[in-house]
Order: C-alpha cells, then structure tokens, then sequence
C-alpha cells in the first residue's frame, strides 16, 4: 500500500473497511471518513465510481440534436452532446489547447463549440476543426500541428433506461454486461419492450433535492424499508413496512420491493400500465439500488430513476426523473395523475432529508464508530457496504 492511500485512509481504519466484509451479526459500518473526508471523496471518485459505471446525467435533458450540456461529476467538468445524427456522447470538458473549461451553459449548438480563450473550434462529434493563428499571424494551419491529435477527449458512455453512464477509468466491463441482471429480473414486469415504452412528461415529471449529506447516505437509506413507519407515515399507509421484502442479487444490485403498493387507489390516478405487468402483480413495486449512485423505481403504470450527484463529501443533489407508460401517458387527460404522482414522491424523498442530514452529523461523532446492522432489516445497506468495502480494498490492493 502506497503512502499517498495511507494518508486517504489512515491504517487504524483499514481493519474497520475489512470488518464490513464480515457477516451481518458481526459487521460494522465504513468508517466516518469515508462519509467527512473531502480527500477521500477524491479518492472515491478516482478509485470506486470511476472504476465503473457511473449516471452522470440524462439523455432526454439533450432535447433537440445539436444540443449540449455541461455537467460536473465530483468536480470534473463534462459535457454531454447530442450530435447531428442524434448520437449522446461524453466528452471532457476541456480544451484541448490550455485546458478552458469549454461550454458553460446548456443550449443548442448552430456551428461549432468555440473556446473562449483563443477561438479553437469543435465539431459535435469532439473533432478540432478551427486553430485561429496557430502557426502565426493568418496561418491557421500549420503542418507541424496535427489538428486530429487533438480533438476533445471522449469518455466511455452508454444510455440505458435514458440517463447516461460514464467509465471515468475505460476498462469496466461492457455496459450491456453491467445492467443485464437487472433486465432480466424486470422482464418479469415489463416485458421484453417495456424500458421502450417510458416518456418524460413536461409536467408532473422531476424533481431537483439539495441534501446536506454524502451521497453514500441516500443510497444506504433507499436500500431498506425499515424506516418507513416513522419516516414515511403516509407512505406506509399504502405500502407498508410488514409488505415489504429485500432485494439483493449480483453484487451491484440492492434494495427493496413491495407486494401492496396502492397509490393509484390512494391519491385516485389512473394512469397506462406496462401492457406485460403480470394482473395478479399489479400492486407489486420494486426499488433497486444500482450502484453506485442509480436508485430506480417501477411500478405497473410509472417508473423512476434518481441520479444521486457526489457534490463534496457532504452535500448531495438528487435529481428525479419520473417516465409512464407509452405516448398515452403523457396527454392532458393524464396531467392531473401525473402530478398527483410526482407529488406523491416528493413527499416521500423529502421526508428522507432530515433523516440523511441527521446521520451526517452523527458521523461527525466520536461517539459513532460506523454502526451496526439489524440481521434481517439491514440486509440490503449492508451489501451495498460490502460492495464499497471490496472496492475500496480493491483499489489500495492494486
């Protein structure tokens, strides 16, 4: 182990990263600095997100082609575009020339992607196009500049279910590998067509929640239904804590289902259902952590995906997007439902803030050692523990 990792993770805490790993009876959690440390943040982006496949953002938030979006990912700068062709890719958000943060706001793009600093232009697929003066004075083109050397640098990225993934390190295996248990366990519900029936509404469609917490925390907290009674009280009005059961599968993939999930009869929506959602499961609901920071919802007439964005190591944005079923779903007959049900969800995330911004403050306590598990309730936070356990172990091994 290297010095540099010694200092990110102090040795006195390496036996509590390896005690995670062990059964749930006598495991403990991570330690507080993985939750308070800005320099582990950094680490973590480095050596555990980056390692593999990791939301960024969404497809559908590029809304005509030729549009581009910047978007920061734990302090790095990207910038997702949408090509001519229609094509969604991930670029570094840096010239090529002295490293100018490139596009700073979101908008459609009519020529090129000029640089602020000395006019370097770029088409929409990254290519360097424009070198004003580079061999002089009016010499714009110079045979000792090799201008397709240095195009943008692109990132490994696929869209899935609309949101964007990235491999920050390029070497995590193939995307369509990463998510296909998670397709196979939802072929169940939705077919083989049902991630192609989802559309974004522009009503009753997203939310944007500011969290003072790591984002490890909305993740851990997601993955279990044993707060509901006390954090969600209406929520558990129409899916209770007793109808739950834990989900756990392929080291990646944890959360939580519901057999009696009943909005559409408590807030009276009405919405298109997935027409492959089995009719004696139609109150069946599943929540699945895809980690690290993808927390996914379906139900038979909605589904939802939350990207939970690192902002330091203790402030999170958790960005909503909510999708019904086929073009139906999204006519003015259906807005009120709509709403009803985006309310719905905001009530429910908005009630996990005090509960993640409490636990963050307790890791600030040297009363706190990183917890403990309850042997059945905790069962999904402690797998995804175990996953950052062995990615961390992983990285200082390596």
């Amino acid at each position: 182990m290297s010095n540099v990792n010694q200092t990110i993770i102090p040795v006195r805490q390496l036996e509590q990263i390896d005690s995670v790993l062990n059964p749930i009876t006598e495991a403990n959690g991570m330690p507080n600095e993985c939750y308070t440390s800005q320099e582990y943040f950094a680490f973590e982006r480095d050596q555990v997100l980056g390692k593999t496949w990791t939301c960024v953002g969404f497809a559908s938030d590029l809304v005509k082609n030729g549009f581009v979006k910047p978007v920061s990912f734990m302090d790095l700068p990207l910038l997702m575009m949408r090509n001519k062709d229609g094509e969604v890719q991930v670029f570094h958000n840096v010239c090529s020339h002295r490293g100018m943060q490139l596009v700073h706001e979101a908008g459609e793009v009519q020529g090129m992607i000029r640089c602020p600093y000395h006019s370097w232009t770029y088409d929409l697929n990254g290519n360097l196009k424009g070198t004003p003066h580079v061999g002089g004075i009016a010499k714009h083109k110079d045979d000792r500049f090799k201008c397709e050397k240095h195009g943008l640098k692109a990132l490994r990225s696929a869209v899935w279910m609309d949101m964007v993934f990235v491999n920050l390190s390029g070497d995590a295996a193939p995307f369509e590998e990463h998510i296909a248990p998670l397709e196979t366990r939802w072929k169940e519900f939705l077919g083989e067509d049902g991630l192609g029936l989802l559309r974004r509404a522009n009503m009753g469609g997203h939310l944007e929640i500011e969290v003072a917490s790591n984002w490890k925390l909305t993740v851990e907290n997601y993955c279990e239904a044993y707060h509901l009674p006390w954090v969600h009280p209406a929520l558990n009005t129409y899916s209770k804590l007793e109808d739950h059961y834990n989900i756990m599968f392929e080291e990646r993939f944890a959360g939580q289902g519901s057999y009696k999930y009943n909005l559409s009869d408590t807030a009276g929506t009405h919405l298109p259902k997935f027409p492959s959602w089995p009719e004696e499961k139609l109150r069946h609901a599943e929540y699945v952590a895809l980690f690290p920071n993808v927390l996914l919802g379906i139900q038979a007439d909605h589904a939802f995906a939350m990207m939970i964005d690192p902002i330091h190591a203790e402030k999170t944005v958790e960005n909503l997007r909510l999708y019904y079923v086929g073009d139906e779903a999204t006519k003015d007959e259906y807005a009120a439902c709509r709403t009803a049900t985006l309310e719905s969800w905001r009530v429910v995330f908005g009630e996990d803030i005090g509960a993640v911004e409490g636990m963050q403050k307790g890791r600030h306590s040297p009363g706190f050692g990183g917890g403990v598990f309850s042997p059945e309730m905790d069962l999904p936070t402690h797998f995804f523990q175990k996953w950052l356990a062995n990615q961390v172990k992983a990285a200082l091994e390596a």
